[in-house]
């Protein structure tokens, strides 16, 4: 769960032209899966997804394949975990899919390069593709990632072009915010990514632009809602808002029904935070991702 401000930058392979199926369902959408896309959304829209890698105890996974109880589990019990990056290799194999599938044209969104190698991956992986590849570097992580793609499906499935939905998807990620407990200090202080200050409690952090500060500490479910929601209730409406947790789900629950209370709240989804971000915030993270609609 981070904050971003969206960058966006446009290569057209050099390549022979591709010749697919009959009839191409141009462009097709490759993101990663940092995103945290639900699947319903995968489906709706086409989304291709590459895996980052997920590093337990020295062992390397990627994370689509990873089973979530078991991975909560190991983040509570202590054990070493990191994430690394898609290879090249990796998104070029889904590049060649979505050509497979009979696109002609691939909008690539994903995971800030100030967080992430995935980009830097995917501008490679471009350089080898027979097709137009536009890059979309959204600056921010999590949902976040996920809102951007959301945002750009929508905007090539009411038919504009590429150009359009890359720009969209730039302007959610400098729009959107985030609000999010830290699940395991030590895992979000270790990582480097966040400062967390000494105290008692619960922190809650909030994201605006790449920006990441805590709010406050809380010491209570009900605190951390209430200030997560009033965090939320300040931005301009209309508001999407995704609702995820790392095995909270009794705290996701809470935090959605504050959420659909208030007036500037037009649409919800829930969203599982996923190896990749808990990785850094720890088991028991829960929160919300916002932005105007």
């Amino acid at each position: 769960m981070a904050g971003g401000g969206g960058r966006t930058l446009s290569r057209r392979a050099t390549g022979a032209p591709f010749r697919g199926h009959a009839v191409a369902i141009a462009p097709r959408i490759v993101t990663d899966s940092n995103a945290m896309l639900p699947a319903e959304l995968v489906a709706r829209f086409g989304i291709l997804q590459v895996s980052l890698t997920i590093v337990v105890e020295g062992q390397a996974h990627p994370e689509h394949e990873i089973d979530l109880p078991e991975f909560y589990d190991q983040l509570r019990s202590g054990k070493p975990i990191s994430t690394a990056a898609p290879s090249p290799g990796e998104v070029l194999a889904t590049y060649r899919r979505a050509l497979a599938d009979g696109a002609d044209s691939i909008l690539s969104i994903h995971v800030g390069s100030n967080q992430s190698a995935t980009i830097s991956a995917a501008r490679l992986a471009a350089q080898e593709i027979e097709a137009p590849v536009t890059i979309v570097d959204t600056g921010t992580a999590s949902f976040i990632e996920g809102c951007c793609v959301w945002r750009a499906a929508e905007v090539l499935a009411s038919g504009a072009g590429v150009d359009a939905a890359a720009l969209v998807a730039s302007a959610v990620a400098g729009d959107a915010r985030s609000v999010f407990t830290i699940g395991e200090i030590y895992r979000a202080t270790d990582g480097g990514r966040l400062v967390v200050r000494e105290g008692a409690g619960v922190p809650v952090f909030a994201s605006s632009g790449p920006e990441m500060h805590e709010l406050d500490r809380v010491t209570s479910e009900a605190a951390a809602v209430a200030l997560m929601s009033a965090q939320v209730a300040e931005h301009p409406g209309p508001l999407r808002v995704g609702i995820g947790h790392a095995d909270a789900p009794g705290s996701a629950e809470q935090l959605e029904r504050s959420l659909r209370a208030l007036p500037n709240v037009t649409e919800t989804i829930r969203y599982v935070v996923g190896p990749s971000v808990a990785a850094h915030t720890g088991a028991g993270t829960f929160g919300a991702v916002f932005h105007q609609i």
